[in-house]
């Protein structure tokens, strides 16, 4: 147990710097990809709720046409 411990410690507070560049194209990319997954989220939303009531509305009227 108190490797595992240790060995956490030296990874997370004894690292270097990579000194690594990211370049604009991937703040791009990453802001298209967080707005294509809301998107979708919405999108998956909406079509579980409207299309429901959408198909309900549409007998409800049929009903009231019969009478």
């Amino acid at each position: 147990m108190y490797k595992i411990i240790f060995n956490s410690f030296l990874f997370f507070f004894i690292a270097t710097p990579s000194f690594a560049y990211l370049g604009p194209g991937i703040g791009g990319g990453i802001l298209a990809a967080t707005i294509g997954i809301i998107i979708a989220i919405f999108a998956a939303v909406f079509g579980l709720v409207w299309f429901p009531i959408k198909r309900f509305l549409k007998k409800r009227k049929k009903k009231k046409e019969k009478n």
